[in-house]
């Protein structure tokens, strides 16, 4: 062989021999990059799961916080309820009292006013709950009528009342 055959096997050898190195490297690398990218898929899957954990405890969370809050409504609905009934029954008792003359309704009157020109007796009987005071009977028409506005007055003051602790249970 002549040292130029000799020189250009060398060189196809010196060839041959750098692209085994360089596909040995390729498929290093690859192995490499690989594992790597194994390790990333399995990081962000972990990722992936404690952020959905922590949004399945945040839904749970908000949802239980959520019936407590309707459970407590309910129950103030309830009692609402019931101080409305309660409060209906006592002025239907009342207004049946006054209709039957078993109650009358009665106003002080002010001593020291003389320009009202009305002479009530100053002394009262044996049943009445002020004594020695000037009184006068109302009608038992004026006295339903005023048992109907104060009976309007304590349902609007339930009613602000169950409001109030309406807003107070959903506002935080």
């Amino acid at each position: 062989m002549t040292p130029v055959q000799r020189l250009a096997g060398l060189a196809v050898l010196v060839l041959v021999l750098m692209a085994g190195a360089a596909g040995a490297a390729w498929q290093v690398q690859d192995w490499r990059m690989g594992k790597k990218l194994a390790e990333q898929g399995s990081e962000h899957q972990a990722d992936l799961t404690r952020i959905s954990n922590a949004a399945a405890d945040q839904a749970r969370a908000e949802q239980d916080k959520r019936l407590a809050t309707e459970q407590q409504l309910a129950a103030q609905d309830q009692q609402h309820t019931r101080e409305l009934s309660d409060e209906q029954r006592k002025q239907a008792a009342l207004r049946d009292r006054l209709a039957t003359a078993d109650v009358r309704l009665s106003v002080l009157l002010d001593a020291t006013d003389t320009a009202s020109g009305c002479d009530v007796p100053s002394a009262s009987g044996a049943v009445g709950v002020v004594h020695a005071a000037r009184r006068a009977q109302l009608d038992p028409a004026h006295a339903q009528r005023i048992i109907a506005i104060t009976n309007d007055g304590d349902n609007a003051l339930i009613a602000l009342r169950a409001c109030q602790a309406y807003v107070r249970t959903v506002a935080p």
